[in-house]
């Protein structure tokens, strides 16, 4: 899959979300409509397999994980940046969510959970923040950020 075949998956999922509320409403929308066992659930994963494997997705790593963004806020994602990491039995760096986290959980090893959720989505609220955890073994993460927004903790 091309990158721009990519953007306009992904796209499809921020038309759906753009302007509204990142809360647990939204993570149990986006799981009934793109959850596990729906065709959407599964091309975003497909995609993210093929772009790790192709070297365009996950291309640096640090710390164990390898990570990238993907795409930068645009009009055509309705103001989100996507980004992708491959974790695997990892803590990674703590972070804040200035607007908030739209996270797809992707196991591809084990019984993978991301910050104990499995396969699906997750919505953090604004303001929030965590030690992003993969355990019990690897998973891919997509992260929908609005304006790209992340702010790192420093130690």
């Amino acid at each position: 899959m091309s990158q721009d075949a990519f953007r306009a998956l992904v796209s499809t999922v921020t038309a759906g979300i753009a302007g509204r509320p990142l809360d647990a409403a939204l993570a149990d929308e986006l799981n009934a409509c793109h959850g596990p066992g729906s065709a959407s659930y599964d091309a975003l994963r497909e995609a993210c397999v093929e772009g790790v494997r192709a070297g365009w997705m996950c291309a640096r790593e640090a710390g164990g994980i390898r990570y990238g963004r993907v795409e930068k806020p645009s009009v055509a994602l309705h103001g989100f940046s996507v980004d992708v990491v491959d974790m695997r039995d990892v803590v990674g760096p703590h972070h804040s969510h200035p607007a908030g986290e739209v996270d797809l959980v992707m196991p591809l090893e084990g019984d993978a959970r991301f910050d104990g959720r499995g396969a699906g989505w997750l919505v953090y609220p604004p303001g929030s923040a965590h030690h992003p955890t993969v355990a019990g073994g690897r998973a891919l993460v997509l992260y929908l950020l609005p304006d790209g927004r992340i702010e790192f903790t420093r130690p």
